[in-house]
């Protein structure tokens, strides 16, 4: 995957710029490059810094092979909600709903495949398809009939978490079959010799970094022959090789314990899938659009309804995935299941560079947001630090956040 390369200084000739000369004019490139992409790059360090920190406070505990495959897990469900949350607030909207849909698609699975005996790759499709009618049911209300997204999936909130209380009847229902399970604790199956690593792990680490290097060097072309500004080209290797050490720490650490969980090519699939969407699709310039600015993008031709009601349905379809990971990893149906998931989801995408004012963010933002709060999460845990000043710092987290994207504005207005 890439990352948006725009608002960025073009590519200075030699000389000028220094791109060919000194230690010294690359850090000037890099700090001017930084200032000018602050929205974009700030969260990536800042989960950097991040993860060093409690790297070094839980000596060394956090980056155990075993931690990150845990971490992974632990928050798959709140990553895939984020994108679908990202996509929602970029299109001027909120959905306060996901967290009980969540809750209320776990339930329905539980009820198919647990009471029922159905097999579970229908019930996952049926899961689907009720996720999906459930998020054009909010969407037509919202674009067509004009009742502001707040109130609808706040309705929303209500009516699925007591529909979750009636089908569950307040217990918890499970287990569920060995299939469903694999999704959300499951990992890749070892294939190949023995060696001390996963093989199939490393081949798809290896073809991650092929890919991601080879679609970086495809847009710096792109953009070049439009006559977009680029990265000069020492800030640009640099940030290939910053990438791929990446790429190649993670692969090895999941790939020297039981290799790579199955969700998380789920979540690889779905990153590629919307961020080619929200970057190269019409449908995705039309939600940057009607987020942006909406009176403008109807004398463009735009068709808003139509683009919030699928925007909604969308998120229908990705809260019903949520739920049943959640589901296949706690192994039950919970009438408590998903809650405050709506809360991580839009705090995601806040942190990870969405405007409350719509318009902005990418999807690999929604991801490294998510990312900030799980190894928060996670590393609160390994300290021992309690419930209450967890809320406390995660709430800090999320007021600097959005505090910095108004600075941001203000900076860049004047």
């Amino acid at each position: 995957m890439s990352t948006d390369v725009t608002n960025i200084p073009a590519e200075a000739p030699p000389g000028k710029d220094g791109s060919g000369d000194t230690g010294e004019n690359l850090l000037r490139l890099m700090l001017g490059g930084l200032r000018q992409n602050m929205r974009q790059y700030g969260m990536l360090l800042a989960l950097g810094l991040i993860v060093v920190l409690f790297a070094i406070w839980t000596d060394g505990q956090l980056l155990l092979p075993r931690n990150v495959s845990n971490l992974v897990l632990q928050n798959s469900y709140i990553l895939i909600l984020a994108i679908g949350m990202m996509l929602v607030i970029i299109a001027g909207h909120i959905d306060l709903s996901v967290g009980s849909l969540t809750a209320f698609v776990g339930s329905f699975a539980a009820v198919l495949m647990v009471e029922h005996r159905m097999a579970w790759p229908l019930a996952l499709l049926l899961c689907l398809v009720v996720g999906a009618v459930a998020g054009s049911v909010q969407g037509f209300m919202i674009a067509y009939l004009g009742i502001p997204s707040f109130i609808v999936t706040l309705a929303g909130m209500l009516v699925f978490r007591g529909l979750t209380e009636i089908l569950l009847e307040g217990q918890t229902l499970g287990p569920f079959p060995d299939g469903l399970q694999k999704v959300g604790n499951g990992f890749l199956p070892e294939v190949g010799p023995t060696t001390n690593y996963h093989n199939i792990t490393l081949l798809l680490g290896l073809a991650v970094i092929a890919f991601v290097v080879l679609q970086e060097v495809r847009d710096r072309k792109r953009q070049q022959e439009f006559s977009l500004d680029v990265l000069p080209a020492k800030l640009f290797l640099l940030k290939l090789v910053a990438l791929v050490a990446a790429v190649l720490t993670v692969t090895l650490m999941l790939a020297s314990y039981k290799g790579a969980p199955i969700v998380l090519l789920i979540l690889g699939a779905l990153v590629v899938g919307y961020g080619y969407v929200m970057r190269n699709a019409v449908f995705g310039r039309h939600i940057y659009a009607i987020g942006g600015n909406l009176p403008a993008a109807k004398l463009s031709g735009v068709k808003d309804k139509k683009v919030t009601f699928y925007v909604f349905l969308n998120m229908g379809m990705l809260a019903a995935l949520a739920g049943l990971v959640v589901a296949a990893r706690l192994n039950a149906a919970s009438p408590k299941a998903g809650l405050n998931f709506e809360l991580e989801a839009i705090a995601s995408s806040f942190i990870g560079g969405a405007s409350m004012s719509g318009g902005v963010g990418t999807v690999l933002g929604a991801i490294i947001g998510g990312l900030v709060l799980g190894v928060l999460n996670n590393g609160m845990n390994l300290l021992s630090v309690g419930t209450d000043w967890q809320q406390v710092i995660k709430g800090l987290a999320l007021l600097a956040a959005v505090g910095f994207d108004v600075w941001n504005k203000r900076k860049v207005g004047s």
